[in-house]
């Protein structure tokens, strides 16, 4: 990791009512990770991920986070300066967040609205620039024979790969994506993680990906942070995520669906 971390994360708590989702979690991110966050169902892993793009406030209290050395959150309140973090940051969810009535094209199109303003995307009046980097990036993640089909009528794994097109053109840094491969069958999951893995090592994004398949996690990443009950349990390789460990995460019940091959 670099010693001037793209992602910092210090002491963020979380309060659903009675239920901690977040436990003074403290986390760096280097420049050009690959990184997984893992652990059960409410462990706190979408509501970390939510937290840093600044969608979802932490509480009251010590809890700061920054991007690119920038406030995004601090005791509870979102900094005023929050949109030049946003800019550099690519949130892919796990429902694709495509309006279905538009076009891939324009779908992908509105990452640029950052640059180009709301009026001009709103009437569909694209720069050149961003006609040819929407046509750059779908062609990037294999969808661009969709361009013209409106976004309601594409598979998931379709839908999922527009979304990664559109943090492109929004010329993001940093991909935060929750549990983007959830809805996806096999073979399309697969396929959107080799596509975040190659802009992770080809064009250097650092990617922090929330994942249920403890097998991608990896494949995939060379990082892994596990939560559970809302407080960091691991952080570091994912060779040092064996049997024991895995189980001590997920608890006994893991053993039982453990798949073929795993680590020992």
């Amino acid at each position: 990791m670099t010693s001037d971390p793209v992602l910092s994360i210090r002491a963020a708590s979380k309060t659903f009512g009675s239920r901690r989702a977040l436990d003074a979690v403290s986390l760096d991110v280097g420049r050009g990770e690959m990184i997984a966050l893992i652990g059960p169902s409410g462990s706190g892993k979408s509501t970390l991920l939510r937290s840093i793009d600044g969608l979802q406030t932490v509480d009251e209290g010590e809890g700061v986070i920054t991007a690119f050395g920038g406030p995004v959150q601090a005791k509870g309140r979102v900094s005023d300066q929050v949109r030049k973090a946003r800019i550099r940051i690519g949130f892919i969810a796990q429902q694709f967040n495509l309006v279905g009535r538009l076009t891939l094209f324009t779908n992908v199109a509105l990452g640029s609205l950052g640059r180009i303003g709301t009026m001009r995307g709103l009437f569909g009046a694209w720069p050149a620039e961003t006609k040819a980097a929407t046509m750059a990036a779908l062609h990037r993640v294999g969808v661009a024979d969709y361009a013209a089909q409106r976004a309601n009528t594409l598979s998931g794994g379709q839908q999922q790969r527009g979304a990664i097109a559109r943090a492109l053109v929004q010329k993001a840094k940093i991909i935060l994506a929750d549990e983007p491969v959830a809805s996806l069958d096999p073979v399309s999951a697969r396929k959107v993680m080799e596509i975040l893995r190659d802009l992770n090592k080809t064009d250097g994004l650092t990617v922090v990906v929330t994942l249920h398949q403890v097998d991608y996690a990896l494949r995939y990443c060379d990082r892994v942070v596990a939560l559970k009950a809302g407080r960091k349990v691991y952080d570091g390789p994912t060779s040092g995520l064996g049997r024991d460990k895995l189980i001590d995460i997920y608890g006994p019940e893991f053993e039982d669906v453990f798949w073929e091959g795993a680590p020992q």
